[in-house]
This record gives structure tokens, C-alpha cells and sequence, in this order.
């Protein structure tokens, strides 16, 4: 289908299958070849059944330090993204995926997004979550093809991309890995996370104007509030992208990194994320976010009340009395 980076397609969709596991495995991401798919299907089986056959494969998939098993949610049959989990550190990676229409973010995808989200809070041996794309894309924009026909009932029976805003709701952290092209609804979906990182060859833009409408699922929202007033201004009522230097300089993403790391660094994040205190971050987060929707002194009165709060837990406890003693803590989320 039609995407707002659809006229790239043809150039991005001309790279060869390699032989190795990682790249079975951006292939598998990016190309959505059957062939691709089954070899990294047949790589998993492999890996579980033999165990000294997972290390090239676990380092594919972002490995950090000593490789880990990745799992699958089986409970979770998705068809438009891939959910995986690696199960000692609690990080959970989510990869949009429909690679030939450079992730264009359709209902589908969205309402399975939604769906492993809401399961991922509801999971106690997910702590953090990795959402990325593909190598070319992380998402090209919503899917233009599943919009041209609404009118504006069905937009607001449907309340359209509204929707959306509960990937911003979700109570853990969620760290952004982008390539590629990040444009449109997908520049808005990274928005939604916590933290992002951009790879060397990311590319971000609002060009709904370029089709006649604005952006409606943030854009106009929290991009000025990430990069201020003149140049989300610009960007939006002009459609022009933006690079991950200039994204960076202006405060859009946290990092750039070669676009191959991208991913492997935002599982380190995640992991070290996952290491703390799963309530303190959890409030942390919440009193961050307070920031955009209240006043200074609302804020400063939600932070203090949180920060009081923790002194219930005994993760704070353990946290200073770590501290103290000299020694690495063991939280208990409690």
C-alpha cells in the first residue's frame, strides 16, 4: 500500500539476502521474504534445540554482553509485528513488520502494537521495552491507502489515530530504535516513546501537508514541545525531512549511533533500565511525563509526592542500603 516513503521502495527493496544470521535476520525484518522468514524460523528452532548454535544468532538480534536465549510470545500470533523477549533481562523487543510497505502504520499493525503494549504492562517479567522497525524504515508514515476514503465521521466514530495515543500511556519505559525513514504517524509513534535513538541513516518528517491534511497523532503536538516552535513549524507546513544530526542537535533523540548498533545500544539502555527499581522507574516515567501536561508548580508538587512514595517500598530500602554497605543492590519491585 501507499505510505508516505512509498516512492522510495523500489531503491530500498533491491539488497541481496546474505549468508549469515544476522542477515537472514534484517532480511526477515526488512524484506519480508518467505524465504527470509522461514531461515529465521528454522534459525530459532535451531538455536533452541542446540544451544552452542545461538551465539552468531543471539548477536543478530542486539545481543548484549553474555548472548541470552530470545523467546518468542507465543501467546501473541501476530502478523504485522514481531515481539520477543530476553527473558533474564526483562526487556521486551517490539519490530514493526511489514517490510514491503516500509511498515506503513495501518489499523492492523496498530491495534497489535496496542495489544503486546498493554500485555507487556500486565507481564511482571517485562520491565522494559525496545520498539524498532526495520533497517531501511522504522515506519514510513500511516498507511495512505487504508485513510483516502474516510470522511470525517468515520474518522470521528473511529476516533482515528487517536487511538494511538495509548502506546504514550503505556506504564513502561519504551525505548525507540530508529533507521531509516521515520515519517509522519511514524515520526509520531516515536514520539510516543520515552527515549529515542536514531541510527546514522534516520530520516524524520511531518509531509501530511504535502497531501493535504496536517499531522494527527501528535505531530503538531509534541514535536514543537521536543524541538520548538520555529522548526516544527517549518518542517510541518513544508513536509521536508529532517536528518539524525539535526534530529540530535535539537534534542529529537537522545543518541545517534552507526545505524547497525542502533538497535544492540537500545537493548543496552533497556537492560540497564530494567536493572532498577521496576516501581521507582514506573513514577519516575509518570512524573517526567507530568511535566508536559501541568504547570511548574503542579509538577514540582506530583515529583514530591512521588519521591515520598517510594520511601513505602523496600527497593528503597535496599537501593541506600546498597549504597551504604558498598555493594550492588537486588531489587525486588516492592
Amino acid at each position: 500500500p501507499p505510505s508516505f516513503g512509498s516512492f522510495f521502495r523500489k531503491k530500498m527493496l533491491s539488497s541481496a539476502l546474505r549468508r549469515s544470521h544476522r542477515a537472514v535476520l534484517a532480511s526477515a525484518v526488512t524484506l519480508a521474504r518467505p524465504t527470509a522468514v522461514g531461515a529465521l524460523r528454522t534459525l530459532r528452532t535451531a538455536a533452541f534445540a542446540n544451544p552452542s548454535s545461538t551465539v552468531a544468532h543471539r548477536r543478530a538480534l542486539g545481543g548484549v554482553g553474555t548472548a541470552r536465549m530470545m523467546a518468542t510470545d507465543a501467546n501473541a500470533p501476530y502478523k504485522n509485528i514481531i515481539v520477543e523477549r530476553k527473558e533474564e533481562e526483562k526487556v521486551l523487543i517490539i519490530t514493526l513488520n511489514r517490510p514491503k510497505a516500509l511498515n506503513a502504520l495501518n489499523s492492523g499493525l496498530m491495534s497489535e502494537l496496542i495489544d503486546a503494549l498493554e500485555k507487556a504492562d500486565a507481564n511482571p517479567q517485562v520491565s522494559c521495552i525496545v520498539l524498532t522497525g526495520g533497517e531501511k524504515a522504522f515506519a514510513a508514515g500511516a498507511d495512505i491507502k487504508e485513510m483516502a476514503s474516510k470522511s470525517f465521521i468515520d474518522c470521528y466514530k473511529e476516533n482515528f489515530a487517536w487511538t494511538w495515543q495509548a502506546v504514550s500511556k503505556t506504564r513502561k519505559p519504551i525505548v525507540a530504535a530508529i533507521n531509516g525513514f521515520c515519517l509522519g504517524g511514524g515520526c509520531e509513534v516515536a514520539m510516543m516513546a520515552d527515549i529515542m535513538y536514531a541510527g546514522d541513516n534516520a530520516k524524520f518528517a511531518q509531509p501530511e501537508i504535502t497531501l493535504g491534511t496536517i499531522p494527527g497523532a501528535g505531530g503538531t503536538q509534541r514535536l514543537v514541545r521536543q524541538i520548538g516552535k520555529s522548526r516544527a513549524m517549518e518542517l510541518c507546513l513544508t513536509g521536508e525531512m529532517m536528518g539524525a544530526d539535526e534530529a540530535l542537535k535539537l534534542g529529537l533523540v537522545s543518541k545517534v549511533f552507526p545505524a547497525a548498533e542502533t538497535i544492540p545500544e537500545a537493548i543496552k539502555t533497556a537492560t540497564k533500565i530494567a536493572s532498577m527499581s521496576q516501581m521507582s522507574v514506573e513514577m519516575c516515567k509518570e512524573a517526567i511525563n507530568q511535566s508536559y501536561e501541568t504547570g511548574l508548580q503542579q509538577g514540582l508538587l506530583h515529583e514530591s509526592r512521588a519521591f515520598w512514595s517510594t520511601f513505602a517500598t523496600k527497593d528503597q530500602k535496599e537501593g541506600m542500603g546498597a549504597f551504604v554497605e558498598k555493594r550492588k543492590p537486588d531489587f525486588k519491585d516492592c
